[in-house]
């Protein structure tokens, strides 16, 4: 199983949907939580997940999975997908995200969260990072079926977007 993960906006569906264009098996893991949610907050607008419960629950699968949870499920490798903030801001934008989820995933992309969680949970062979600000989806897609079949080797941690950060955090 290889797992597509990052913070919303960064890619991963359009990277799995290409992916699947090719005749790759790609999960989308959104489709998997439901039985798993334990709330809802409404204030952000999103399901809270018991991410321990549906890691347990989840059967593995032979292909990749895709979404912001990936990083927490059983992968043999990991690919991150990055964007620079002030262009994932326009990316969100369109979605109808209220202001402050905006603010909370581009701050998150900018502190680099999914990409450290990832990094607490897979070994740095496993990893795979890809910025995604300037990159169209099928050199995405090209990318993580090259790291997949070890052309190329893991890499992260290049990235610093601190300078990003809402200066009224």
């Amino acid at each position: 199983m290889i797992g597509i993960t990052g913070t919303p906006g960064t890619g991963k569906s359009a990277a799995a949907a290409e992916l699947r264009s090719r005749g790759f098996p790609a999960l989308d893991l959104k489709m998997t939580t439901a039985p798993f949610v334990a709330g809802r907050d409404e204030a952000r607008n999103v399901d809270e997940v018991n991410v321990d419960a549906w890691v347990t629950g989840f059967s593995c699968i032979d292909g990749y999975v895709e979404g912001a949870l990936a990083h927490f499920l059983p992968c043999g490798k990991i690919v991150v997908l990055r964007c620079r903030p002030d262009i994932l801001r326009t990316r969100l934008i369109p979605r109808g995200y209220a202001p402050e989820k905006i603010r909370e995933n581009c701050d998150a992309e900018a502190l680099d969260v999914i990409l450290t969680e990832t990094t607490e949970v897979f070994a740095p062979e496993q990893i795979y990072e890809i910025e995604t600000t300037n990159r169209d989806i099928v050199s995405v897609a090209d990318l993580i079926v090259s790291f997949v079949t070890d052309e190329i080797p893991a890499g992260f941690g290049t990235l610093d977007w601190s300078a990003y950060l809402d200066p009224l955090l």
